[in-house]
């Protein structure tokens, strides 16, 4: 059975007893109150509409807590990799299309693939990468990014996606008077709802309240206001311009997108009945990748009109005595012209047929049922495409799982093992994608309620995925007129426990280069945004250069004698050294980055020292030796070898020894010149010294001016 349990974690479970049943379901209750409205947020977060955060709230949670180890985890979407997936699509494919889609539930794929590799091939220390500095700057990043990312919907305003974030915010506020006020008092009501409960009654779920009560309210206010339009109806002709142009450029994708269908079954088809490198496979492989750019750039033009397009606000004079309905821009209405009373938005576009907006937008509807279960859709080039943000996804996700996961294993007492930690976040990723999931992760909020509910094991998170599957099937048309706004002040109040500037100060004072690691990180993903794994590359690739340079330049000391006997730091201590003998202490691995440094540290020691005939370096503080450090002490040994210095080594350890051994260097400087402490090896050095020169003590006793009970002892 212990066996099988490292293959079926959930064996751990058995046998089940009623009081952790019954404590497992009231925490599963707990946290599935709290997910739900949650889990559609940071869909709406991810660019997805917000039902996809029910499919990723189901499967993911429930299969990440069977092969988990972690009895608390509550796995399912959250905050920063909602925000990370959005940030790697949203130059692939407009927010909330079909193509987006699939390729969030491919990331979801790509993402649990690397996550179980790890977990197999035990490689969870690759996290280690990622510094705690790194990432209390890219959260503390991330948790501004998430917040501004909101302000349009609780403005009720458009916002435009661009290669840079705080252009795109900048716009948001330009917009600023435009306003709708009813999507304002909805997401501030929302926010009054969640803190005056958090502060007063912390023990109601506040979430599920607010989410509960502004839905109510939206829809016994008819809170949500659509209507249909054509681009013909639009009575500006710049504006015209810009929607017909739009409407031609989806013509022409569309035509693009046939040509690139039937010549990517054509080279298919030759492949099958030609050999793969003949001129025409050639030819048919140039031809779709030009398809491909103009495709690429079609859409990325559609995109930037679609925004331009969405920015303007309309008021319509609907259709009288045959005439159809008229839209003109806000103050342009003609005298006499009676309008609806409403400000209108287009929201969407196709084929010269607008979606417009004059009220609050609310989520809509949600298809009923379970996601339909299917094999993700995915190309090898759009895999490589999204390789560095699966990977940085894989790696944040994980390490926010794993250190909430170690720090209620802290108060439980539990084990945690961070390989099957991967293997079940991984396996819940990849089994999410076949049901339409984004990418999940532990979320910290959820697994803190989870804890505080009284879980006894991971059965409370399968109770969880049980409640979303029933709201899935029976409660969705519950949420139709659940605000927008509502969702957005959910994510906002979520991610402000997140902003810990203290944190950054904190790792600062720890360490100047840890505090820059972190500075840079939070400057970096402020700047790169949307792109927010080039922020956190950015802080990890600084992390590892500072750490290089610490290492690279070690803390030396020449020694001397200190009163007790012992060899201190002849400088820090203020001790006389000899002018026959030199002791140094290498604090630090010899690695191929600071062999130079240890190289130019001995020369200046020994140049300071020309009457020095014996070289002992205190070993202690070397932990590691790889091929360069052990080629430049046979080089140095061999140089001051010819000079007439002895070079002695004490308190090498094992792995050093094991090196050493390996490559011959143990036999070349040879037993007699190791010793296992400095004690041992000065012994050894004075042996040799008054061996050869009887005389030797008191001239440098008496060079030194210094006396004791054992004179010997007192020359360094």
């Amino acid at each position: 059975m212990h066996q099988l349990a490292r293959f079926l974690p959930f064996l751990r479970w058995f046998p089940l007893r009623g009081e952790n049943i019954k404590a497992d379901l009231i925490a599963g209750i707990t946290v599935a109150l709290v997910l739900i409205p949650q889990s559609m947020a940071y869909a709406q977060l991810a660019g997805l509409p917000p039902y996809y955060g029910l499919y990723a709230a189901f499967l993911p949670g429930i299969i990440a807590a069977l092969w988990g180890s972690s009895a608390q985890l509550a796995t399912g979407p959250v905050a920063v990799v909602s925000l990370l997936t959005a940030s790697a699509l949203a130059p692939l494919a407009a927010t909330g299309s079909s193509q987006f889609v699939a390729l969030a539930i491919m990331m979801a794929l790509m993402v649990g693939i690397i996550q179980l590799a790890l977990g197999v091939f035990k490689l969870g220390v690759v996290v280690n990468f990622l510094s705690h500095p790194v990432i209390v700057g890219f959260t503390n990043a991330a948790a501004i990014i998430i917040g501004l990312s909101q302000l349009n919907k609780l403005f009720g305003v458009s916002m435009g996606r661009s290669e840079h974030f705080i252009q795109d915010i900048w716009g948001v506020l330009q917009q600023v008077g435009d306003t709708h006020i009813p999507t304002l008092i909805m997401g501030v009501s929302a926010f009054a709802i969640m803190w005056g409960l958090k502060k007063f009654a912390p023990k109601m779920p506040g979430v599920l309240i607010a989410v509960a009560l502004t839905t109510i309210v939206s829809w016994s206010i008819g809170f949500e206001h659509n209507s249909n339009g054509k681009v013909d109806e639009i009575m500006d002709e710049d504006v015209k311009t810009l929607a017909n142009n739009f409407s031609r450029i989806e013509i022409t994708n569309d035509e693009l997108n046939s040509k690139l269908s039937e010549k990517s079954a054509e080279l298919k088809q030759h492949q099958k009945s030609h050999e793969g490198g003949s001129q025409r496979t050639a030819a048919l492989n140039y031809e779709i990748e030009l398809l491909r750019l103009e495709l690429k750039n079609t859409e990325g033009e559609n995109r930037k009109l679609a925004r331009s397009l969405r920015k303007f606000i309309f008021e319509q004079v609907p259709p009288a005595n045959g005439q159809p309905a008229k839209l003109y821009l806000t103050n342009q209405v003609p005298a006499g012209e009676k309008t609806d009373g409403y400000r209108w938005r287009i929201k969407k576009f196709s084929k010269g047929e607008l979606k417009l907006v004059g009220g609050g937008e609310v989520v809509g509807a949600i298809p009923a049922g379970l996601p339909q279960l299917s094999m993700p859709s995915f190309s090898w080039d759009m895999m490589s495409t999204l390789f560095s943000g699966a990977l940085v996804i894989s790696l944040v996700g994980f390490m926010e799982a794993i250190s909430i996961a170690k720090a209620m294993a802290a108060k439980t007492k539990d084990r945690i093992d961070p390989n099957q930690e991967l293997i079940g976040q991984g396996l819940g990723n990849i089994i999410g994608s076949f049901s339409q999931a984004f990418p999940a992760s532990g979320s910290f909020s959820r697994s803190a309620v989870n804890l505080n509910a009284g879980a006894q094991t991971g059965m409370s998170s399968v109770f969880s995925g049980i409640i979303v599957l029933v709201t899935l099937l029976f409660l969705t048309p519950l949420l139709y007129h659940l605000p927008q706004a509502v969702l957005a002040a959910v994510i906002m109040m979520a991610v402000i426990g997140l902003v810990n500037f203290k944190a950054i100060k904190h790792a600062w004072q720890t360490h100047k280069h840890d505090g820059i690691a972190s500075a840079v990180t939070f400057l970096a993903t402020l700047a790169f945004a949307p792109h927010l794994d080039n922020g956190i590359m950015v802080g990890a690739g600084l992390s590892i250069i500072l750490y290089l340079y610490r290492t690279m330049s070690p803390r030396v000391a020449i020694l001397g004698r200190y009163q007790d006997g012992t060899l201190r730091d002849a400088k820090a201590n203020n001790l006389p050294v000899s002018d026959y003998i030199i002791a140094i202490r290498y604090d630090g691995s010899l690695y191929f980055a600071n062999v130079p440094y240890f190289e130019d540290t001995l020369l200046e020691a020994v140049s300071k020292s020309p009457c020095a005939k014996h070289l002992l370096i205190v070993s202690n503080g070397i932990n590691q030796l790889d091929a360069s450090g052990d080629e430049v002490i046979h080089h140095m040994v061999e140089r001051f070898r010819s000079n007439g210095i002895r070079v002695v080594f004490s308190g090498l350890k094992k792995q050093v020894l094991n090196v050493m051994q390996h490559s011959g260097l143990f036999v070349y400087i040879g037993q007699e010149n190791i010793f296992p402490d400095e004690d041992k090896a000065l012994d050894s050095i004075y042996a040799e010294v008054l061996e050869t020169d009887p005389n030797a003590q008191c001239r440098l006793m008496k060079d030194h001016h210094i006396g004791g009970a054992d004179g010997v002892k007192t020359w360094l």
